[in-house]
């Protein structure tokens, strides 16, 4: 049954009230214009129940713009969706094409701080937001009285003579819910071991992230990554108002796993709408460190929530700290995240 506007609606009931069921929810198809943003594929997908956002089939199948009832979710960059024909790989280039968003994927064989890793110079997070992906398919179909709308896709990070590792990404959500499931697979296609990092930089904004708003993290242990981060260690989990020249500060969780499996965190505004939160749901098992962003300057007002299956300090950083994983020959590791929203007392709820 799809629940819409305060009660639960079978296939027939809402069929026979609307021309075609995209009155009610849908996925588009369309192309951007204008701009660095100039032929990026794109997809709409709206749930009805206020809920709707954008993946980007030309960023790998990455998620941009969110909102629920008109209110912002994610935080958006001034670089906006760029084509991925001006990714600069060298450096800390990736923030010049970093569209911040709801979703964007680092990885697949390295992500984090720029390093140098056994004689190859690697960029900040990696390429797999500037690959496009391919085999693209996004439809939405009825599953007895459940409406499902899906995207699909793969992408791949490949070199002669280097890596060739694949994910193949599924985007999943129930019309009349407020929230998409995010299931992934990763495969080494290639013939040797291959490094195998990967991290969900979920970047939320305002108005979620507000003065007063707070990060909630099942946090069983927390380690600031610099100095910077250990100034306000005892603070991470409360958010002000923008100021001027404020430097971001980066935590590592530790996270445990709820009965199910799965531990959430969330940013909850308690002043707006009687409540509002955003949320990631994930497995510790499979991605076991969680780093959090807090980066409350002016114009990068945003707070990151990051599951990942290593920290952010570099490859060859990870290498020496035994947390770099290795994908061999035909191996698969698989992810599985649902992004949602709560609002009123579901998301008071969240709050300690």
């Amino acid at each position: 049954m799809v629940m819409l506007y305060g009660r639960a609606w079978s296939r027939e009931e809402l069929l026979s009230r609307v021309g075609d069921i995209s009155q009610v929810a849908r996925i588009k198809l369309h192309r951007l214009c204008e701009g660095y943003e100039d032929g990026v594929l794109a997809a709409d997908l709206i749930t009805g129940s206020g809920f709707q956002c954008t993946v980007l089939g030309s960023r790998g199948l990455d998620i941009s713009a969110a909102s629920f009832n008109g209110r912002s979710l994610a935080w958006r960059s001034a670089q906006m969706d760029r084509h991925p024909a001006y990714y600069e790989p060298h450096g800390l280039g990736w923030l010049r094409n970093f569209p911040g968003g709801l979703l964007t994927t680092c990885g697949l064989t390295y992500m984090g701080a720029p390093d140098r890793d056994e004689g190859v110079e690697l960029g900040l997070h990696g390429r797999y937001s500037n690959t496009p992906a391919y085999a693209i398919r996004a439809w939405g179909d009825w599953e007895g009285d459940d409406y499902m709308l899906r995207v699909e896709g793969s992408v791949r990070e490949a070199v002669v003579f280097g890596e060739n590792v694949c994910l193949h990404r599924t985007i999943l959500a129930h019309a009349g819910e407020s929230n998409i499931r995010v299931r992934d697979v990763v495969r080494n296609e290639g013939f040797a071991p291959s490094p195998h990092m990967i991290l969900y930089h979920i970047n939320l904004g305002w108005p979620v992230v507000d003065a007063g708003s707070q990060v909630v993290i099942p946090a069983t242990a927390t380690l600031p990554r610099d100095a910077e981060a250990a100034d306000e260690g005892d603070a991470w989990m409360h958010l002000h108002e923008p100021r001027t020249n404020y430097r971001e500060k980066v935590y590592f969780h530790t996270a445990n796993a709820g009965p199910d499996g799965m531990a959430t965190a969330a940013v909850v505004n308690p002043w707006l709408d009687g409540g509002l939160g955003v949320y990631v749901r994930y497995r510790p098992d499979q991605l076991p460190y969680f780093v959090q962003w807090k980066m409350l300057g002016q114009g990068t007002y945003v707070v990151g929530l990051e599951p990942a299956n290593a920290l952010v300090l570099g490859r060859s950083k990870e290498r020496e700290a035994g947390r770099l994983q290795t994908l061999m020959p035909g191996e698969e590791r698989c992810y599985d995240l649902e992004i949602g929203v709560v609002s009123g007392p579901e998301a008071m709820a969240l709050l300690p």
